[in-house]
Order: C-alpha cells, then structure tokens, then sequence
C-alpha cells in the first residue's frame, strides 16, 4: 500500500513539473509571437513597409537638414546662380541635380544655360528631370519646395507648385538669344521708338537701355555664375547681366556633388566684391 501512494505522488509530482514546464513554454512563445505580429503590423499602420525604404527616407530626411543648415551658415548666399554648362555632351540628370541643390540651400533664382541652345530646345525633358531628381532628393520634403519653370518672353511661367509655401524657386533655361541677341533687339526697339517720335536721341542712355533688358527677362542679375568645363569664355551668357557677377569655373558637370557646389558657394561668400572701386 505504501509503495502505490509513493508512485501515485510520483506521477502527481511528475504531472506537475511537465504542466509547470508547459505553461513556462506557451508563455514564453505567445510573447515571441506578439513581437512578430506587432513587427509586422506597426510599420504598416505607419504606413512603412520596407526597412531598406525606411533607412532611405531618414537619409533624405538628415541630407535635406544639412542642405538647409549649410545654406543658414554661408555670410551671403546669392540670390541668382547662373549654371554655365560649356561641354559639349550635357547629363540632365546632374544638371537638375544642381538645381535642386540650389533649391534645397535656398537660393531663389537657377538659370541654366549653354550656347548651342540644347536645354532650349530639351526644355521640357530638364523640367521632368529636376521633378523626378526633386523627389529622389528631398523624399517627403519635397513637397515643401516650389519650382516656378520661367518660359521666353515678360510673364509666361509654368509652375509646377505643390502648395504655397515661402520655399519657391524659380528656374529659367537661357540660350545665345537671351544674351547678344537681346541687347540688339533692344537697340532696334529703342531705334523705332526714336524713328516713330515716341522718344528722342537724348532720351537714350544706358539706363533706359538696362531697363528695357531687365523687363525682358523678368529675374534679377546673377550674383554667381558657376561655369562647368575646360572652356575659358562665358559663351554669350547674359553678356549685359553679369557685369558684377562672380565667376567660378569648375572642371565638369558630369558626377558633380554637392560638396563640389557648395565649396563654390563658400567661395562665392568670402569673395570681396569691390563693385568697381
């Protein structure tokens, strides 16, 4: 008798161990499950499926701070930054990599520009580029950016404006017949206003005529003008516009970087402009 109640508290105690061990087990698991199913379903209720897209985002994110910061510590930031393309074969893609920098540092005013006239007669594939490269850049930040596209003439734009915000940019794609081209369009109009008695001779002087291309292209005068190639010569850009102008040549377009712009920026800061004197 007394050997089956030792073998009876044997099996209870043994039961008890393995129901002990079972409960330890579920616990144990259920918890692993839960952090599986919450890993699953939180970045989907915060709308992040992917964690590469996620380390993406966060990188866009820290390098639209830092463009924005950089742009804050510069002692003069110009308004207007002409790119002066002189190479024969153009890449789109670092070319509105550029304007989108120039957005991201603040710089109100990009005109871009070469003197066979490709970017004129691609105006439409460089406005896609910086819009696609726009979104690849600033990610969600994006939105918080404007671009105005400046066309020919006194005051037809495309704009491409997300919401109004005081981060605008406006962008103008320039070619040889904004620059000589002008200034003798200028002259003849001045000519017949003279012939038609609308002026006189004396009325005539290089303030009217500074006027007159400044309604003609609508933006103010470059304060930079950032020159890409090996080429020793503006090509005819804005010939009347860049009298004050900063020039700063750089070997190439092709896989510039924005460190490459913005160490031309900081000289552009500490440069002296003695404006003549």
């Amino acid at each position: 008798m007394a050997l089956l109640y030792e073998m009876a508290w044997r099996f209870l105690h043994a039961l008890l161990y393995v129901q002990r061990a079972l409960v330890a087990w579920f616990r144990v698991h259920i918890w692993r499950w839960k952090r599986a199913v919450v890993g699953l379903l939180l970045p989907l209720a915060l709308g992040i499926h992917n964690p590469k897209k996620t380390g993406a985002i966060g990188k866009r994110t820290s390098r639209r701070v830092r463009w924005g910061a950089d742009g804050r510590t510069l002692e003069k930031l110009p308004l207007h930054v002409g790119l002066l393309i002189t190479e024969e074969e153009i890449h789109f893609t670092d070319v509105a990599n550029l304007v989108v920098w120039c957005m991201a540092v603040g710089i109100s005013y990009v005109s871009v520009y070469d003197n066979q006239g490709v970017f004129r007669r691609n105006n439409s594939r460089l406005m896609e580029e910086i819009l696609k490269q726009q979104q690849e850049l600033l990610g969600m930040d994006s939105s918080k950016y404007s671009v105005e596209f400046m066309k020919n003439g006194t005051d037809t734009t495309d704009k491409q404006e997300h919401q109004v915000l005081p981060c605008q940019s406006v962008v103008k794609v320039l070619s040889p017949d904004d620059g000589r081209l002008s200034i003798v369009q200028a002259a003849q109009q001045l000519c017949r206003a003279v012939e038609q008695k609308e002026k006189t001779i004396k009325d005539i002087n290089v303030t009217v005529l500074d006027s007159l291309l400044r309604e003609s292209k609508n933006i103010p005068d470059p304060d930079l003008v950032l020159k890409f190639g090996p080429v020793e010569s503006t090509l005819g850009f804005l010939p009347w516009h860049i009298r004050l102008t900063e020039i700063i040549s750089m070997p190439s377009h092709v896989d510039v970087s924005y460190d490459d712009l913005f160490g031309a920026l900081q000289r552009y800061a500490t440069c002296e402009q003695r404006l003549g004197k």
